[in-house]
């Protein structure tokens, strides 16, 4: 009787705080094959008569003791939210870090690049009126991209000026830096710009660009043509394939487009248009009243998908506006 008193004791001071301990507990005294109290019960039969009853009922006792400990104990766990304590000897788990997004990366890679050549950075509106977007850069009132088709206005136009609208280029920035700045004038704008188009693996409704800017004395073509090929060779590498193709914009005569070699997994590939270029209009100098006679400059306006989609190998435009983090996690 004086073991089973120990035995009590041992019971009722058990440390239960943990769902491992309260399970090691109870296999340890009501374990079918080595609990404690199967041990004892099988002990009766040696048990002088006279004291089979209270040895019984005492053995009882003590099995009825631990199950209200058990009980007891994991409720009380249970309301406390337990949690396993952290084992400090296994290896760190790095949290989750969010990066920029590949657009994003691409922008801020074209704006460092012109930089080290002296371009500053400034930004424009995205929601414009019609005579920056289209009047003071050289745009005829007739011309189809002033329609809905092309353009997406807020508030249409009454006159040919007063529109309001989703800016479609960031050339508008050109206008209002020129009527804020003296030439000379060097700067680069990055932006958002909106066009109702066809989404297709090249193009979208919503892209980024970034217009470039420089007007001084005696700015001349070969100018324009050093600094693109000197960026694509800083954004695409010493052996990039560039070509310049006769176009024609509004707000710069002459004009022409830059296309850089994409190619593909069977080794051929095809040219890509990156973005327009070409020498400022003199109507688009004197709308800013800056003398044609005697300043010049050259203006240039790039995809930044475009670029995104050649640098990091992308074959479609549309995957960068799908947020998949499967795709975004490779950035």
């Amino acid at each position: 009787m004086e073991v089973l008193e120990d035995i009590r004791s041992d019971i009722a001071e058990a440390d239960l705080s943990s769902p491992e301990a309260v399970e090691s507990f109870r296999v340890k005294y009501l374990g079918k094959k080595r609990g404690l109290i199967v041990d004892l019960l099988k002990k009766i039969p040696e048990v002088a008569p006279e004291n089979r009853r209270a040895y019984g009922q005492s053995v009882n006792g003590l099995k009825a003791l631990v199950e209200e400990r058990i009980s007891a104990s994991r409720e009380q766990v249970e309301h406390r939210g337990y949690r396993a304590p952290v084992d400090v000897t296994l290896p760190g788990r790095l949290p989750a870090i969010g990066t920029l997004h590949p657009i994003t990366q691409t922008r801020d890679a074209v704006l460092r690049i012109f930089e080290r050549y002296g371009f500053g950075v400034a930004d424009g509106p995205e929601l414009e009126d019609e005579w920056h977007n289209f009047t003071a850069l050289n745009f005829p009132s007739d011309h189809p991209a002033r329609d809905m088709q092309d353009t997406l206005f807020v508030e249409q136009s009454v006159d040919g000026n007063s529109g309001v609208l989703l800016r479609t280029h960031t050339s508008p920035s050109q206008i209002r830096i020129m009527k804020e700045t003296s030439p000379p004038v060097r700067v680069v704008v990055p932006g958002r710009v909106y066009r109702n188009e066809a989404i297709s693996y090249k193009s979208y409704c919503l892209f980024h660009q970034v217009e470039g800017l420089y007007v001084d004395r005696s700015v001349s073509l070969a100018d324009l043509r050093y600094i693109l090929h000197m960026f694509a060779r800083a954004m695409f590498g010493e052996d990039v394939r560039m070509r310049f193709r006769p176009s024609f914009f509004p707000f710069t005569e002459p004009s022409a487009e830059v296309d850089i070699w994409f190619p593909d997994e069977t080794g051929g590939g095809r040219w890509m248009e990156i973005l327009g270029c070409g020498m400022v209009d003199p109507n688009v100098l004197k709308a800013v009243d800056v003398d044609p006679d005697d300043y010049s400059g050259y203006a240039f306006g790039m995809g930044i998908e475009r670029i995104a989609m050649l640098r990091y190998g992308i074959t479609d435009i549309r995957v960068l506006y799908e947020n998949d983090v499967r795709f975004l996690d490779q950035f």
